[in-house]
């Protein structure tokens, strides 16, 4: 697979052009290590522009450590140049875990296919939404551009979240919330909190790739729980429980990743009194839980966030690079949180990520976009598994909202060597084992509908058809 090439870069602007030609010239050496360049007038004179066009240019060539001023004697071609700085790819003979479908993700380069990323393509994003935001946002008062934000996070988006978890049932105030830097801190601030290196962490098997990851930095012992269509295998969860006693459990009630299944009433129910009888703190991740048609059980409501902690962030129905996070818990948790947030970061997320996020949020053309996205999501899933079908992959459930399918590969197949196969293509996948603390996913794959194309589904259809992938382990 060959990348695209990239579009052709604009001409220069004036700016532009003095400084391209002064750094041709340090790279041809007709300028050497100390050598004195033009004055600003004398340059603007000899190319025919403005005098504050050539002071930008060597700001910028200064900023770049290609050139250094010396007050009152004018500007000097630096001493050393500095080395080049490349792009670092993701290592592709590492052992496929927990962090290699993040880092295959994340450093791709471009042209690469990632239907096993989790996060919707750029045209599926509320993009004029965020320019607006981004608009309104610049001509906000100074503190939000400059200062760091209070020790809770915006008021106004606290406001914002609380009327959504009343919508829900659930009675909080702004005192239940703090903001986050993203869904990750926030689990990784209830960890400090709650866990100590040897305790036990339950989660589900399979479960989201990265709750594996950081549970693994925390160094607690993780017992995964079989999951069904309906939630967590309920006697299989009492069980543990009683077995190994642990401190928390992290669950999606709406939309699990990876399976994409739904928690069932009845399963919900079950799972609160359990927690109850052995004093278990649950945390529930609502991160895809604005895709759901029409919301289901949530252990939150039930609970009335007293041994449930939610939380969430906007990354996956927002934007991925405004990095803002919540926790909503009972006020003296918060209160907790906050403290340790402060010792661990100096307060939360950037203010000015908090107020993209609010204004976003708070116009009504995002709700509208949320409506559109959940019917162009599902056309697309049954789009998707009747392809991923035709290749021989059978999706394990038919999710009710959200962009994941978790299929099983035909004859056994290996996903992880079909994985590796796949990235030889320029393709990222998601095997199932780096989800599964038993390794009992061998043979399944984790698929994101929006970025499954059809080049993702002629590989496919060749690894389903090929003799020469091994078998998993039975």
């Amino acid at each position: 697979m060959t990348a695209r090439e990239p579009d052709p870069a604009p001409p220069p602007g004036r700016t532009d052009g003095v400084r391209l030609a002064i750094r041709r010239l340090i790279a041809s050496q007709a300028l050497l290590p100390g050598d004195k360049l033009p004055s600003i007038r004398q340059l603007a004179r000899e190319r025919a522009v403005s005098p504050s066009t050539v002071a930008e240019a060597y700001d910028r060539l200064a900023a770049e450590g290609l050139i250094r001023p010396r007050p009152g004697a004018g500007f000097y071609v630096a001493a050393a140049l500095p080395p080049a700085v490349s792009e670092v790819s993701a290592p592709t003979t590492r052992a496929v875990d927990p962090f290699w479908v993040s880092r295959q993700s994340l450093d791709a380069a471009r042209g690469t296919l990632r239907p096993g990323c989790g996060w919707l393509p750029p045209d599926w994003m509320p993009l004029a939404a965020i320019r607006r935001a981004l608009r309104a946002a610049a001509k906000t008062d100074e503190a939000t551009l400059l200062e760091y934000g209070s020790t809770r996070g915006s008021l106004a988006l606290r406001r914002l979240l609380v009327r959504g978890l009343a919508g829900e049932g659930i009675a909080a105030g702004p005192e239940n919330l703090l903001l986050t830097s993203s869904g990750t801190q926030a689990i990784d601030l209830i960890c400090r909190h709650v866990v100590r290196p040897g305790d036990t962490v339950l989660v589900d098997d399979p479960c989201y790739f990265n709750f594996r990851a950081l549970l693994q930095a925390h160094a607690v012992r993780i017992v995964g729980v079989p999951y069904t269509p309906a939630g967590p295998d309920v006697a299989a969860f009492e069980a543990a429980l009683a077995a190994h006693r642990p401190r928390l459990y992290l669950t999606n009630s709406a939309l699990h990743n990876p399976t994409g299944a739904t928690l069932s009433p009845h399963t919900a129910h079950r799972l609160l009194a359990a927690a109850a009888a052995q004093d278990l703190i649950i945390v529930e991740d609502e991160i895809f839980a604005d895709f759901e048609p029409e919301r289901s059980v949530r252990l939150a409501a039930l609970d009335g966030l007293n041994r449930v902690i939610r939380i969430g962030s906007f990354s996956k129905t927002l934007s991925a690079s405004i990095r803002c996070g919540y926790i909503a818990a009972r006020p003296e948790l918060a209160e907790a949180l906050v403290d340790l947030q402060l010792a661990t970061g100096f307060g939360g997320p950037s203010p000015l990520a908090a107020e993209l996020v609010f204004r976003t949020l708070s116009e009504g053309g995002y709700y509208r976009h949320l409506g559109s996205l959940r019917g162009r999501l599902a056309r697309r899933r049954r789009e998707v598994g009747a392809e991923l079908a035709r290749c021989g992959l059978q999706a394990w459930t038919l999710p009710r909202g959200g962009f994941y399918l978790w299929c099983r590969l035909p004859d056994g197949r290996d996903a992880s060597e079909v994985a590796q196969r796949a990235l030889q293509q320029g393709i990222v996948l998601a095997p199932g084992n780096v989800f599964s603390v038993s390794l009992a996913a061998s043979d399944f794959l984790r698929f994101n509908v929006t970025q499954t194309t059809p080049p993702v589904l002629d590989f496919l259809q060749r690894a389903c058809a090929e003799p020469a992938f091994r078998q998993a382990a039975r």
